[in-house]
């Protein structure tokens, strides 16, 4: 009769655990990067045994992935077009740019880790740097949709170029804020960079009617 309760406790714990150490993990790496990173470390900060650790993930590097694809998921929800009913096209994009903003305010897990792995350059390729890049892969392919939504006279060249420059211009306001600090209103700065790219798509729409 205890045996259901106690499989759900269990499960219950297990997840619980999980969630402990990725917030650990995440600490860690934000104030030392992958390479000052360690299980050793992710233990003392969550307050877990390292075989807690290795329980529920292989190695560091299976950890960080995890850090990343858990920050990424957070991203993948706020990053969706929002309806017709928002208003134009303008008003729609600006409110996906100023949610996903907010995403990564609350989790900027995966882009702040990703990056740092993308830059790097080591003989063997550890798995989070793996799981970033399929991360870009999927974001290039979510703008590129909306681009092709909001936009459908342009061509796929012209939707992969603004896509390009749309992930590289966030790129490059993210890590701005990084660097100077929670002083830079990312909200508004994300949703003048989707202006500029709404503007941008618009003229090109328009040259090819």
């Amino acid at each position: 009769m205890t045996s259901a309760p106690t499989t759900r406790k269990k499960r219950a714990n297990g997840v619980e655990s999980r969630q402990r150490i990725l917030d650990a993990a995440v600490e860690i790496a934000g104030e030392r990067g992958y390479d000052g990173t360690s299980i050793a470390a992710v233990s003392a900060k969550c307050g877990l045994p390292a075989s807690s650790i290795y329980w529920h993930f292989k190695d560091k590097d299976d950890l960080i992935a995890a850090v990343i694809e858990r920050s990424f998921e957070a991203w993948l929800t706020a990053a969706e077009l929002p309806g017709e009913e928002t208003g134009t096209p303008l008003e729609r994009v600006t409110a996906m740019a100023g949610n996903v903003a907010k995403s990564l305010v609350d989790a900027p897990d995966f882009l702040r880790l990703g990056l740092m792995l993308a830059l790097e350059r080591r003989p063997t390729e550890p798995r989070g740097r793996t799981v970033f890049l399929q991360v870009r892969d999927i974001t290039h392919r979510k703008i590129a949709e909306v681009a092709a939504t909001l936009f459908p006279a342009l061509d796929q060249a012209a939707v992969d170029t603004l896509t390009t420059y749309a992930i590289a211009g966030a790129d490059g306001l993210f890590v701005h804020r990084e660097v100077k600090g929670d002083t830079v209103d990312l909200v508004a700065l994300f949703e003048l960079h989707a202006q500029v790219v709404h503007d941008a798509a618009a003229r090109l729409a328009e040259g090819r009617r």
